[in-house]
């Protein structure tokens, strides 16, 4: 079954609206609840390799967010159900103590995933009791944390279908998240570029509606003159790269890459697997053919810019990125459609690049590094992001199995450069 999601239901509240907060956060939590109710309890303990958690795992520790950060600082009377849970659901926050080693997530069958779903409730109750109850003063503190957790459990949203999608990818009868649904007959329009002007131009977010503290603050960048493509890469312009000899050709690598390359033995994007000489990849639907007219998804940094190399062109930066997204309505294929796999372009050239938003996410050629001016919160909110601006890669826009209304054209996601179980795919560039 595709989850129940409602497109309309955009994250546009303030901070400070009780009520609009109180339906956005019985809607978020209600969703993530609908995304894990088409697994089993099996497959929801599992934990495929160091890097992913266990999709119960992912349950409790959203809740733990709100527990920690926000009911036992600042609801008075508040009591844990269980004072475990507050080392067994850390993350990576020093600030709250010690926790339990994150490659060692799927050895903890217990507590039980009905006791994960009790816990669930009990915060659910009491966040919900907060928020109708708390003085004004308490308010203007807790309601921009409530609307940080909402956005922090989304994440973990998305998470939780790359994580499956990596277990299942292991499993030799190629299990489904949800059935199939055949993807259009649309062909991918030619690749064409736009051509944007060298200049100063502002970036980062600005305004008063939600955003993570690392996409300000708003600051200016000179860019030289710059084309973007017209839309993704696509699966049939990745097995012409591989055709050619892309993952044998030293010359096109960066030397981090190559190394991975031949340690890791790669020849294909991630879940790729040739049978009877026809292309398969893993999705969220179980094995299916390649589409060669569909984005090519889940290659690392290192792939991305190996394939630009060989084309003569270059990934985007984060900054040309934002610029030629800016503007545009932020609509595509997000989690919402049901699809759960990325899909061919609409097939006919439009004003403006296609599928910036949705499908896939876009590696950038720039580092994750904070923006001049740039300083974390304070407490354990400032660890959500600052800490981690070292030896990673921007991907921006969003993809298919990202909620509906959680991205901005200032959203920056950060992944290392080798990693490619996320949903991520690459758009060319060149200097004019």
């Amino acid at each position: 079954m595709v989850p129940n999601v409602f497109e309309s239901h955009i994250i546009d509240i303030n901070s400070q609206d009780r009520e609009s907060i109180l339906t956005h956060f019985r809607w978020v939590r209600g969703e993530t609840e609908r995304l894990v109710a088409p697994l089993s309890l099996e497959d929801q303990v599992v934990q495929s390799m160091a890097d992913a958690s266990p999709t119960k795992w992912h349950l409790a520790h959203v809740t733990w967010f709100f527990e920690t950060l926000i009911l036992t600082p600042y609801y008075k009377g508040y009591s844990t159900p269980n004072e475990c849970f507050i080392y067994l659901y850390n993350s990576y926050y020093e600030t709250i103590g010690e926790r339990h080693p994150r490659p060692e997530r799927g050895l903890l069958t217990r507590p039980s995933g009905d006791e994960v779903i009790s816990y669930r409730k009990h915060v659910d109750s009491a966040v919900e009791n907060f928020i109708a109850n708390a003085d004004e003063r308490t308010w203007e503190i807790v309601g921009p944390l409530i609307l940080l957790g909402l956005h922090h459990e989304q994440q973990h949203q998305e998470l939780i279908l790359m994580d499956i999608l990596n277990a299942f990818s292991h499993n030799p009868i190629f299990p489904s998240y949800l059935d199939h649904i055949t993807l259009s007959e649309k062909k991918a329009p030619r690749l064409d570029w736009f051509e944007f002007d060298g200049g100063i131009y502002e970036i980062g977010h600005k305004g008063e509606k939600f955003s993570f503290d690392n996409e300000g603050p708003p600051h200016k960048e000179y860019l030289e003159p710059y084309q973007i493509a017209s839309r993704l890469v696509t699966n049939s312009e990745w097995k012409a790269f591989m055709s050619d000899g892309g993952y044998e050709r030293a010359e096109l690598w960066l030397s981090d890459g190559w190394s991975i390359v031949q340690n890791e033995n790669w020849k294909t994007p991630l879940y790729w697997k040739q049978i009877d000489g026809v292309w398969m990849a893993m999705t969220l639907s179980g094995l299916q053919m390649v589409n060669d007219e569909s984005p090519v998804c889940h290659v690392s940094f290192y792939e991305a810019d190996a394939y630009a190399r060989w084309s003569g062109k270059r990934l985007p930066t984060e900054s040309e990125w934002e610029i030629a997204a800016s503007g545009m309505e932020i609509k595509g294929n997000f989690q919402s459609k049901g699809l759960l796999q990325a899909e061919p372009a609409d097939g006919v050239l439009s004003s403006f690049p296609e599928q910036l938003f949705g499908d896939v996410w876009e590696w950038t050629q720039s580092s994750y590094s904070p923006y001049p001016g740039y300083k974390p919160v304070s407490g354990a909110a400032g660890e959500y992001n600052g800490k981690f601006m070292s030896s990673q890669m921007v991907l921006r826009g969003g993809s298919c199995v990202t909620p509906v209304g959680h991205v901005r054209s200032t959203y920056r996601n950060f992944f290392y450069p080798h990693m490619r179980w996320q949903f991520s795919g690459l758009r060319l560039a060149d200097n004019i």
